[in-house]
């Protein structure tokens, strides 16, 4: 059962993603803002989808500590669905930090390319930071939330990589607090895996963290600090003793 839940789910997305990305193409003269809403849908329907296929809920945890401002969110990463519940979900349009290579999927990457967010090119190392910097502090004057992993890859349950500098560097160029949120979607949608597990996932959102006067490392480091203690809420036993 499992796996025919898993080739329906995927069928499903591939036949969504098609119709969508052409519809982006035709939308593209409108407004950035009604291209957002509009292309947005198809991740909101992945969300349902995995909630009717697949039997992932999803619950939240500290919502009201989400801002009506400028803010940039800070996300532990585990899976792909929070990449589609934060662009669904969140209160504000996100521009995520990404790999340009992206691009180069069909019709997923084509209307990834038209919405405008925070594409690097990794192979040029420092300047990399730089562009996040340059593009991250524009789109927090367009009013949107850009949305970074700061361990840059998604990490297995009870897993911890490095936290990477870009979103605190970013925090401390343009004092925009940061929104830190933690959540256990590799639980339920493990790393690279085909077949997915039913049941709740929590997204906890924590207390926004001013940067006003902190360097970039005591951002990262409060950022890692509230992520990690609370990801140790959500499912203490994948920490043992600790």
């Amino acid at each position: 059962m499992a796996w025919l839940r898993a080739i329906v789910y995927q069928c499903f997305l591939i036949i969504t993603v098609i119709p969508y990305a052409i519809a982006c193409v035709i939308w593209m003269p409108l407004p950035l803002p009604w291209r957002y809403r509009l292309t947005v849908g198809w991740p909101r329907l992945g969300i349902w989808g995995a909630k009717i296929i697949l039997g992932l809920r999803w619950q939240t945890k500290g919502w009201e500590n989400l801002p009506d401002g400028p803010a940039i969110v800070l996300s532990k990463h585990q899976s792909a669905w929070e990449t589609m519940f934060f662009a669904a979900y969140l209160p504000r349009n996100v521009c995520f930090v990404y790999k340009r290579e992206l691009h180069r999927i069909p019709f997923f990457g084509w209307g990834l390319a038209l919405l405008r967010m925070i594409p690097i090119d990794r192979a040029r190392g420092r300047d990399a930071f730089d562009q996040v910097i340059r593009v991250g502090r524009v789109r927090l004057q367009e009013g949107r939330w850009p949305l970074l992993f700061p361990e840059g890859t998604r990490m297995p349950p009870g897993s911890t990589g490095r936290y990477k500098m870009g979103g605190a560097l970013l925090a401390e160029a343009t004092g925009a607090p940061v929104i830190p949120i933690a959540h256990n979607a590799g639980e339920c949608w493990p790393r690279r895996a085909f077949l997915k597990k039913p049941g709740t996932i929590t997204v906890s959102v924590g207390p926004l963290i001013a940067t006003e006067g902190l360097s970039a490392t005591e951002i990262n480091a409060k950022v890692q600090a509230w992520i990690e203690g609370e990801m140790r809420v959500l499912n203490p036993e994948r920490y043992g003793g600790e």
